[in-house]
């Protein structure tokens, strides 16, 4: 194995070296100044003696680059060719059914040399030199390998990988691809890579990348080979075919040193945009996983479900159908798609960024989980917690919902049926792994070093609200604008959703439009009906803007001043792109001219718990509850957790 653990040898070797590209310049001076001329068919150093390529990996064989005919001339032995590489793969009984080439060049082999014998190719531009692979690149690997996996029938079919030497563009590529479909570390994928391919991936900076990307602390002992024999020499390649072949390990900052500082708000860009044609079949996905059907009218459109303003009408639902109730944040809306390639943040746009975090299943007999969820989509809000004391703040994404889970949909089960599987099904393997990881001094994961916290959300007895307003929202370490009520026995509704209600302090209850502005510096407000913009005879205050025009062709936030008669702008929404619909508009004013109350809302709930439809089921729910947390102390009495959620009013489980 090429990943030796260090003796008590110098730890910090080749740390001090000169960045890799002033190394290049320094070495390559010389042969950049030589009038020597560009010849296509030049061999790239160090391939030659190369090993031509490695044990198989499931159904990946990892190579050097086959060299068309073309090069023959200039390879008087040794030679590798595409007709070469598949007979020796046929001879140890393995047929090539696809080539991935991640070189940056096409000089090497012309494509018909696989394509003529029925062998697929795939091109990944990588370029190999000053900088890993880019986070596209390895998803579009990744696709590929799970595409042919899932249409292999004849299990002697594989995958030939190459790039120019067939160890760490390609090791690279096959580490992401074992992380994620085999749930096994970094260091493990490292290794396995290593035996199959003697001696690994030989740069410290795409060993570097790697446990940077997975958030996995790298073993203090690890050691990087050495760069083989065969790659001692200058790589002059100028034509971005090949890697340096000095192992200058020169490498991005490891994890310890990564300082965050900067001040965190709601409208921060989170995670790496994905590829149109990725975006479809995500889009897609998760229109099936809601049971939406396929194609058609509004496939753009966010799915998540709404809420609809609180009115004196539909107050009524409460005495009809049984009701927990939340409270309402004051952050992001995000919709959540977890596979095992990766997890995806789906913001009001309906667009999808990734994101680097892990989501295990739930652990079989107690032991290490055996695999993580792939195409589980939950519902929730980002928000940031501020500490009052030394203001340090922290992003936090609260779930409110499951809506699949690994790829089976739940829509229509109730919904405390969902918000309990997402407490066993998601949190819970969550939480066991990190505490399992923290007692470890080389954990195979840094949870810590994700991009924000997870969380359920809380959900309450209709009979604690009096307590959710005056105890628990006040204590909050952020914003929040009210309550939201959620049927205990609803299905998963998605866009609006007229059973799901949300009452707003009536001074923050607002609405989206569309500015735009006209002659005269004249802010015009729009609102979307059918699809199409309608101009609202409304007006605008800007209370800190000099520039109306800053606003033009945006949506801005807006909230009714009741003695003023007129609308004031609170914020830019960047995270929509479309204003509220009319009836969204009406159902606000209708809210703000029926009033309700903080006082008129308590009154009705004392009410409403007095029904034979709640009197009952809220003296079950509260054993059953007494219960679940008298056994969860007896299993966790070693643990010792406090949650202000449940200390505060006790039914957030």
């Amino acid at each position: 194995m090429s990943y030796h653990m260090r003796n008590n040898e110098d730890t910090h070797r080749g740390l001090k070296r000169k960045p890799a590209q002033m190394d290049r310049g320094q070495e390559w001076g010389s042969y950049n100044k030589n009038s020597r001329p560009y010849d296509r068919n030049m061999v790239p150093d160090g391939w030659l003696d190369c090993p031509a390529h490695g044990q198989e990996l499931g159904c990946i064989i990892p190579s050097k680059v086959p060299l068309g005919e073309s090069f023959n001339d200039n390879i008087p032995s040794k030679k590798y060719t595409p007709k070469q590489a598949i007979l020796q793969q046929r001879v140890l009984g393995r047929e090539l059914g696809l080539v991935i080439d991640l070189t940056n060049t096409t000089r090497y082999y012309p494509v018909s040399d696989w394509t003529k014998e029925g062998i697929g190719h795939v091109k990944i531009r990588c370029k190999g030199r000053d900088a890993v692979p880019d986070d596209e690149s390895v998803k579009n690997f990744c696709d590929e390998v799970l595409d042919f996996c899932s249409k292999r029938t004849n299990a002697k079919k594989y995958i030939l990988v190459h790039c120019t030497h067939g160890h760490n563009r390609t090791g690279y590529m096959i580490v992401h691809f074992l992380v994620r479909t085999e749930s096994i570390s970094v260091t493990e994928a490292i290794n396995k890579f290593a035996l199959a391919r003697h001696p690994g991936i030989y740069k410290q900076d795409y060993i570097d990348a790697l446990y940077m990307f997975y958030h996995e602390k790298k073993p203090g002992d690890l050691v990087c080979p050495q760069t083989p024999e065969w790659k001692r020499l200058p790589d002059p390649d100028f034509w971005g075919t090949a890697v340096p072949a000095v192992d200058n390990h020169g490498h991005i900052p490891v994890q310890e040193n990564i300082v965050g500082n900067e001040v965190l708000t709601n409208d921060d860009v989170l995670g790496d945009p994905i590829p149109p044609n990725q975006l479809r079949a995500m889009q897609e996905a998760c229109y099936q996983l809601l049971k939406l059907g396929t194609g058609g009218r509004g496939r753009s459109q966010f799915p998540g479900s709404h809420p609809v303003s609180l009115n004196r009408d539909n107050l009524q639902l409460l005495r009809q159908r049984y009701y927990y109730a939340t409270w309402k944040a004051d952050g992001t809306r995000y919709m959540m798609l977890i596979t095992c390639d990766g997890c995806y943040l789906i913001d009001r746009k309906f667009l999808f960024r990734k994101i680097s975090m892990r989501f295990p299943c739930r652990y079989s007999n107690g032991g290490t989980p055996e695999r993580n969820h792939h195409f589980t989509l939950l519902d929730g809000e980002m928000i940031i917690d501020t500490d009052p004391h030394t203001h340090k703040q922290e992003r936090r994404y609260l779930i409110y919902d499951l809506i699949a889970i690994n790829q089976v949909s739940l829509t229509e089960l109730p919904f405390y049926e969902r918000w309990k599987l997402l407490e066993k099904e998601v949190i819970e393997p969550r939480n066991m792994e990190r505490e399992g990881l923290s007692k470890s001094v080389n954990p195979y994961y840094r949870y810590d070093l994700e991009p924000f916290s997870v969380r359920r959300k809380g959900f309450w007895l209709l009979s604690t609200v009096s307590k959710l307003l005056h105890k628990f929202i006040p204590q909050l370490s952020h914003s929040s604008d009210g309550l939201v009520f959620q049927g205990w026995d609803d299905p998963y509704v998605p866009r609006t959703h007229e059973g799901l209600l949300k009452w707003k302090y009536p001074e923050m209850n607002s609405v989206d439009f569309l500015c735009e502005v006209g002659s005269g510096d004249r802010p015009l407000l729009f609102l979307f009906e059918r699809g199409k913009k309608k101009l609202m005879e409304e007006n605008v205050i800007f209370k800190d803007a000099s520039d109306i025009s800053s606003y033009s062709g945006k949506i801005i936030e807006c909230y009714w001043d009741s003695v003023e008669h007129h609308w004031v702008c609170m914020r830019t929404r960047i995270d929509k792109a479309t204003p509220n619909e009319i009836n969204t508009y009406r159902k606000v004013m209708r809210s703000i001219k029926d009033n309700i109350t903080e006082e008129v809302l308590l009154n009705e709930i004392n009410e409403i718990i007095c029904l034979p439809l709640y009197a009952d089921r809220i003296q079950r729910d509260i054993k059953a509850h007494q219960h679940m947390v008298s056994s969860r102390r007896k299993s966790q009495d070693h643990i010792g957790k406090s949650s202000t959620q449940t200390a505060l009013i006790g039914y957030s489980n």
